[in-house]
């Protein structure tokens, strides 16, 4: 082994050879030690899950066979990060530390400040790169949707051609489980994960399935195949975003012109759109790590009560309300959803059955494989009325279901109880009399619950306890200072007065707009 000190990368949710900033700025400056660390006390934290971690294990096996390919294959070890960082400081010359930066969740954050003291005592320098287009640290927003743009257009970064091998290192095992505290329902039409398999998806998604994209991405009976189902693949780091960014941009202009393009243009253009709007919402948590844990309008703290009884039924798809369990039942089965069926689950959550968001927040965050956490809580508070800048849109979960499932084709595959009864009532069953009841084999009751609460007076009072919020005094002024901070430039958000003024004359709609800074689709699927 070279004399030279080791350049050590850490891999972290970047689990991927092309496009690694830290990877290849390290092989430059000597011999690597390419490093994953299973950390327990993050597979603990209650946003965790098994089936992350399998989507996890498997892109590390890939990632592993590729750097053999490359002459040193990934080094995995289980503890804590700082340990496992001495021990390596002690036995080799570490020249550098070397990763991406992670806006995780709050555990990550207080991890990564006891590496930098760590870094900093030891006297080795720590290499941060950007990861996505969140700029760390940002003063104000303006300027920001500019400067993704740079960095979405910058050269793609290649592979090194070649790691020296380290000599007598056992890179140790990736083991199947990581903590005895995840128990959860199986998963068995999980998404596979890995470096083949995103490109695969990337592939199919530009040349094949993305001129349906826009127009597809809203029911889940189309979505499946609609969306690019990329999101786990850039939780977990499998692709870079400015890679997908730049190859749709190239498919995009590969079809300017083409007589045969139709409207496959404009689908690639909304995909690149979400794809900015995945930044701005990481970003928003980059900016306020306490919106993970605390309502990012003040005045919005604690308005709802717990109830394990509804916070059950809503988990485990027992509302009553078919469309809505229907949704929550395929989440549990595949670890996917598209955006407005997982608005629509939260909506519900937090108005109809007025559970508080974190409590919500978390079931969910366990179930999506492709679980983002700046993604995640600010469209949680978003849904849940807690920004205090979104306009307050409460999905009416019948309408939801005629618009997107009008024949019931999702609900009868997801509510195999309810596989019999007449289209006419398959999205109220309530309302069938007993003799259509007996015949379809399904007692609203027995078989299938009535609804845990009258959804349309329960969505009618939330509508009216958060609009008298907005009128106390002090909301208007704070909500401007959180639009300041955290709003996109490109919505061109009104001020709170206005914005007021204007949502009062629509509040009664129980319609849910999109394509806006208040309610986006952000169906990278």
């Amino acid at each position: 082994m070279s004399s030279e000190p080791l350049q050590l990368v850490w891999f972290k949710r970047d689990l991927r050879l092309a496009d690694h900033a830290p990877l290849a700025h390290a092989a430059e400056r000597g011999p690597v030690l390419p490093l994953y660390v299973i950390e327990p006390e993050l597979w603990q934290q209650p946003d965790a899950s098994a089936r992350q971690w399998q989507f996890c294990r498997e892109a590390l096996i890939a990632l592993r066979q590729a750097l053999a390919a490359l002459g040193q294959p990934l080094v995995v070890r289980v503890g804590s990060i700082e340990s496992v960082l001495e021990r390596a400081h002690r036995h080799w010359r570490l020249g550098a530390l070397w990763s991406h930066q992670e806006t995780g969740n709050g555990w990550t954050y207080a991890r990564d400040r006891r590496v930098a003291a760590w870094a900093r005592h030891a006297g080795i320098p720590w290499h941060q790169s950007p990861q996505f287009g969140v700029i760390r640290p940002l003063a104000d927003r303006n300027g920001w949707a500019r400067r993704w743009d740079e960095r979405m257009s910058e050269a793609l970064l290649q592979a090194p051609p070649r790691l020296e091998p380290l000599v007598g290192v056992d890179p140790g095992t990736i083991p199947e489980r990581v903590s005895t505290l995840l128990a959860e329902p199986p998963c068995p039409l999980l998404q596979r994960g890995g470096l083949s398999e995103a490109q695969d998806v990337l592939a199919t998604f530009l040349q094949q399935r993305s001129h349906r994209y826009h127009s597809g991405l809203s029911s889940p009976l189309t979505a499946d195949q609609s969306c690019s189902r990329l999101s786990p693949h850039l939780s977990w780091g499998t692709v870079s975003m400015r890679e997908v960014v730049q190859r749709t941009r190239a498919r995009h202009q590969q079809l300017q012109g083409s007589s045969a393009a139709g409207r496959w243009p404009l689908a690639l253009k909304r995909f690149e759109e979400r794809l900015h709007w995945h930044c701005h919402f990481i970003q928003k948590l980059e900016d306020q790590p306490s919106l993970e844990f605390s309502e990012l309008h003040p005045l919005t703290a604690g308005l709802r009560e717990p109830c394990e009884a509804r916070l059950e039924a809503w988990c485990t798809g027992q509302t009553g309300l078919p469309f809505v369990d229907a949704c929550m039942r395929s989440l549990i089965a595949t670890g996917w959803l598209n955006f407005r069926m997982r608005a629509m689950l939260m909506s519900v959550a937090s108005y109809q059955l007025w559970l508080p968001w974190r409590q919500s927040g978390l079931h969910l965050a366990r179930l999506f494989v492709d679980y983002e956490p700046g993604i995640h809580w600010s469209q949680v508070q978003m849904q849940s009325g807690t920004t205090g800048i979104n306009t307050i849109r409460i999905y009416n979960p019948i309408k939801q279901a005629l618009d997107h499932d009008p024949e019931g084709v999702f609900v009868r595959r997801w509510l195999p109880e309810l596989a019999a009864v007449p289209a006419v009532y398959l999205h109220q069953p309530w309302t069938m009399d007993a003799a259509t009841q007996q015949a379809s084999g399904c007692m609203v009751g027995r078989d299938y619950p009535l609804p845990i609460v009258d959804w349309q007076q329960a969505a009618s009072q939330a509508r009216d306890r958060l609009w008298a919020l907005r009128r106390e005094q002090g909301f208007a002024a704070t909500a401007d200072a959180i639009q300041k901070r955290h709003g996109s430039r490109r919505s061109g958000l009104r001020p709170a007065a206005q914005r007021r003024r204007s949502e009062r004359s629509n509040r009664q709609s129980n319609a849910v707009a999109s394509g806006t800074d208040q309610q986006l689709s952000l169906d990278l699927g």
